[in-house]
C-alpha cells in the first residue's frame, strides 16, 4: 500500500449532491505512476520505491536516465518521485499505480507549486492593514517601521516585507476525497489545491 501518488491539476468544477446542494471541487489526474526503482534498507539505508509520472520523449532524456528507465520497461518520464513503503519487494518494476489507491471520504494532503504573482507588497503578500487613507497621510500601503532603535540596530531576519509572492511549495492539509473514478484516472477533492492548470501535485494520505 502506498501513501502518496503524483498527479496533475486539471481544473475545478462543482459537485452536485442528490438533494441539490453543490460545492467546488478540484479535478486531479492521478498517475498512472509507474514503479521505476526499488530501494531497500540493505542497499540504500531506507525502504522506498521510485515512481515516474508523465511520459517524456526519449530524445529529451539523458543517456544515464535512459539506462535507468530501461530497467523498468524503457518508457521515459518527466517527473520522478520517491514514496516510502514498508516492503518495496511487494512492487514490481513497471507496475502502474493509479487513482484506485484512494477511497471516497478519505482525507489527503496536497502539495504543489503555488501560482507565481511576481513582486508583491506587504498588504497583498502578508495581509497588512496599511496606513491611513486620508489625504494628509503619505503612507498608504507601506509596511511602516521595519527596524529597531539601536538594539540590535538592524533588520531582523525573517521580517515580513515586500518581495516575491507565490511560486513556492505549498501544502493544503486534510482535503476530503469526494469521488474516485479509476476508469478515468481522476479523483475529485473538495476545495482548491495549490497551483494553476496542469500543475504537478503530490497527493498523500493524511496520518
Amino acid at each position: 500500500m502506498v501513501s502518496k501518488l503524483i498527479g496533475k491539476k486539471l481544473g475545478m468544477t462543482r459537485y452536485f449532491l442528490d438533494e441539490g446542494r453543490s460545492f467546488p471541487v478540484s479535478i486531479i489526474k492521478i498517475g498512472p505512476c509507474v514503479v521505476t526503482q526499488r530501494k531497500s534498507v540493505d542497499k540504500d539505508g531506507y525502504s522506498a520505491i521510485q515512481v515516474g509520472f508523465e511520459a517524456k520523449k526519449e530524445s529529451r532524456v539523458s543517456k544515464p536516465l535512459k539506462g535507468h528507465f530501461n530497467k523498468s520497461g524503457g518508457a521515459c518520464y518527466a517527473v520522478l518521485r520517491e514514496i516510502r513503503v514498508d516492503d518495496p519487494n511487494s512492487f514490481e518494476l513497471g507496475q502502474e499505480l493509479g487513482a484506485d489507491v484512494f477511497e471516497i471520504g478519505a482525507k489527503v494532503h496536497v502539495s504543489g507549486l503555488s501560482k507565481g504573482r511576481g513582486f508583491g507588497g506587504v498588504m497583498k503578500r502578508w495581509g497588512f492593514s496599511g496606513g491611513r487613507d486620508g489625504h494628509g497621510s503619505k503612507v498608504h500601503r507601506c509596511s511602516g517601521s521595519i527596524g529597531c532603535n539601536t538594539t540590535p540596530g538592524r533588520v531582523i531576519k525573517g521580517k515580513k516585507m515586500a518581495g516575491q509572492y507565490g511560486n513556492q511549495r505549498a501544502t493544503i492539509k486534510n482535503i476530503e476525497v469526494v469521488d474516485v473514478r479509476p476508469e478515468m484516472g481522476v479523483i475529485l477533492l473538495k476545495g482548491a489545491v495549490p497551483g494553476g492548470l496542469n500543475n504537478v501535485v503530490e497527493v498523500r494520505m493524511a496520518q
